[in-house]
């Protein structure tokens, strides 16, 4: 039976904060995180936040929208993702992610549900939903088994 989501209420920027440092402290190097949610909804910001908890000048760590792909060095390497202006899975192929997956930084992928197809067989899944001005929830999963073991130290932190 695959292991519940770790939900995680954020009332404000403050909180949001909070939970991108812990994930920055389980995340084991080589992990693909797939950051889902609405165009507004904290992708970017959650992305800032575990960038800081490994010593990256959080406002290095913009969108990528435009770029697609951008590299942020710090304690370990991020690698940021943005698929939002991608048309599909083989156009994502292009940017050649395996390569990416198979290092020893983190893959964080925004839009990652429009190429769900691409990501590799075990990655960590986060919904970020609004849920006020300042507030998200957020939903974090273990697709995969590799990663059960982060969201429970996650829950646990």
């Amino acid at each position: 039976m695959p292991l519940p989501p770790y939900i995680f209420n954020a009332a404000d920027e403050t909180a949001t904060t909070t939970l991108g440092h812990a994930l920055a402290d389980v995340l084991p190097p080589g992990t693909t995180v797939a950051l889902c949610g609405t165009l507004g909804a904290g992708k970017t910001r959650l992305a800032q936040a575990i960038a800081e908890g490994l010593g990256i000048d959080r406002r290095e760590v913009v969108s990528p929208t435009f770029m697609l792909i951008q590299e942020h060095r710090g304690q370990r390497t991020i690698y940021h993702i943005d698929a939002y202006r991608l048309r599909d899975d083989d156009e994502f192929q292009q940017l050649g992610p395996d390569e990416y997956f198979e290092s020893d930084g983190l893959v964080l992928i925004e839009w990652a549900d429009r190429v769900q197809r691409s990501l590799p067989r075990d990655y960590i899944e986060i919904q970020v939903t609004v849920t006020g001005v300042e507030s998200r929830r957020f939903e974090i999963r273990a697709i995969g088994p590799q990663n059960e073991d982060v969201v429970r130290r996650l829950a646990q932190k």
